[in-house]
């Protein structure tokens, strides 16, 4: 695991930005997995510069996202599509046939968890997936005591993500209460992994997922045992993995 301490949120998401153009420039048609959230937005934005500015050809590659909420449609403003869309894809040029993202309005949500394993499956597997980590460990909507070996599921949001995820909504009731997220498993079979992490709140919770016990209890702990993970975190939430080094 390589840990890189950024001064700040705009310097870690220009060295994220770097490592997922420098994927793409070695790997054109790379399979990427893809976040959402206010930590990889300066990152997407840096992207569509250097897509715009510096010439990075975007056409090949695939991408998956790790969650959507249940019962949003695609166009709902606070949906994940809406947001991917809103904030990186209508600015590049990406094919839109190589846009995985989970329908939150599915019937069988069963199955359309099926279908998204096996579409990562068939396209190769993830080449490189971007990852934040939630006040409580969560990684994708894999919230604590989440099975290790989940693929691609339902989930039930806690508590703690429900409030945290208010503040995109006009009201706490209006958050849903359900999402499809990749599961563990899934996420896991990412070949690279790379971890932002952004805020003075998240230092506790990144000293436990990194060098705390490998448990349920924080699901990012899980990337201990990941052959391949670049963490890149903000001075601000680093303070606690200074002291350890």
């Amino acid at each position: 695991m390589r840990i890189v301490i950024a001064k700040d949120y705009k310097d870690m998401s220009a060295r994220a930005a770097r490592i997922v153009a420098g994927q793409i420039y070695l790997k054109p048609n790379s399979i990427l997995g893809l976040a959402t959230g206010s930590t990889p937005l300066l990152m997407y934005k840096e992207l569509i510069r250097v897509h715009k500015e510096v010439g990075l050809d975007l056409s090949e590659i695939v991408t998956f996202n790790l969650d959507e909420y249940l019962g949003l449609p695609k166009e709902d403003q606070q949906s994940y599509h809406y947001y991917m869309f809103h904030h990186f894809f209508n600015h590049i040029n990406i094919k839109k046939k190589n846009i995985f993202i989970p329908d939150g309005m599915v019937q069988d949500v069963g199955q359309e968890c099926k279908n998204y394993d096996e579409n990562i499956k068939e396209m190769g597997g993830i080449d490189l997936q971007v990852l934040g980590i939630g006040n409580n460990g969560h990684i994708g909507f894999n919230e604590p005591d989440i099975k290790f070996e989940a693929t691609t599921h339902k989930v039930k949001l806690d508590d703690e993500t429900i409030h945290a995820n208010a503040r995109f909504f006009a009201t706490i009731e209006e958050v849903p209460r359900f999402a499809i997220s990749m599961g563990i498993k899934t996420i896991m079979h990412a070949k690279k992994v790379l971890l932002l992490v952004s805020g003075e709140n998240k230092a506790e919770v990144l000293y436990h997922a990194l060098y705390g016990g490998i448990t349920p209890e924080i699901p990012a702990s899980i990337l201990q045992l990941h052959q391949d993970v670049t963490v890149i975190v903000e001075e601000s939430a680093a303070h606690l993995l200074q002291q350890k080094s």
